[in-house]
């Protein structure tokens, strides 16, 4: 354990810190699971709108580091065409 004061002072950042990027990790997932959802439901307008607010939630999140700059073009190029084929189906 940390015994000097700013090995106190690290964890207790450390601490918040992962506490922080746990909770920004688990918003993004939770805003790919309504994109998900509303691709399901079959609504194209509901999942643009919930695609468009979570493309906004993943940059964040990789602007800050949170995720790799790949994997957040990844999830947003995959969910695109999903709502993309939607809409080919529906015409």
């Amino acid at each position: 354990m940390a015994n000097s004061p700013q090995a106190r002072k690290r964890a207790r950042q450390a601490e918040k810190r992962r506490q922080h990027n746990a909770a920004m990790r688990s918003m993004v997932r939770t805003y790919l699971k309504k994109v998900n959802a509303a691709i399901a439901s079959g609504d194209q307008q509901s999942a643009q709108q919930a695609f468009s607010t979570a493309v906004s939630v993943l940059d964040k999140a990789t602007r800050k580091g949170k995720f790799h700059v790949n994997k957040a073009a990844r999830h947003k190029s995959r969910l695109n065409a999903k709502i993309k084929a939607m809409g080919q189906a529906a015409a």
